[in-house]
């Protein structure tokens, strides 16, 4: 067996491993979740080329972000999505939510039913940091008040948000009430 041979082709193999493992890593979106295609996607914090993925992909018009400016103060990634956006011609809305305090309150509603009401805003990405209850919880307002799904069904599409795991009591208290 030609030992030069085969260490030149493990050597080969190694870098197209590492290859994929790096586009794999720089285009993946964080807890990216499709709700309704072509309408509402939701996901933690966007980078890098994760904006033009979102844009090609799914043809993104806005983008909300949930997060506290004080969440992104002195962070990149805050100015990266304003020049971005504002490259693409794509809408930036910041809807702020406490983090600690996540359900919206009437005011955040409002203005995310109307973002989504208004036809040349769809599709929407929103957005907050990885696994967002702010981003999960406003979603059931969306699908609740807009769409009227009862309240197993946003559930459902909940959980596809937060990973699967169980809501607490006082998420299952907000998404019912929702949905009366």
């Amino acid at each position: 067996m030609n030992w030069k041979r085969l260490s030149s082709v493990l050597i080969v193999v190694l870098l197209l491993t590492a290859a994929v493992a790096i586009l794999v890593n720089h285009f993946h979106i964080p807890d990216f979740a499709v709700i309704k295609p072509g309408v509402l996607y939701t996901s933690g914090q966007p980078r890098g080329m994760d904006y033009t993925r979102l844009l090609y992909k799914y043809h993104i018009a806005t983008i909300v972000n949930v997060r506290l400016i004080s969440e992104h103060r002195n962070h990149n990634w805050y100015h990266e999505e304003i020049s971005w956006a504002k490259n693409n011609s794509v809408n930036l809305i910041e809807l702020p939510i406490e983090k600690a305090n996540y359900f919206p309150n009437e005011d955040i509603q409002q203005k995310f039913l109307e973002v989504m009401s208004t036809k040349s805003n769809l599709p929407v990405l929103l957005h907050g940091s990885t696994d967002d209850e702010r981003v999960a919880m406003l979603t059931a307002v969306w699908l609740s008040k807009a769409l009227g799904y009862n309240a197993e069904e946003a559930i459902g599409e909940v959980k596809k948000i937060i990973d699967d795991r169980n809501l607490t009591e006082a998420e299952l208290q907000f998404i019912t009430a929702l949905a009366k």
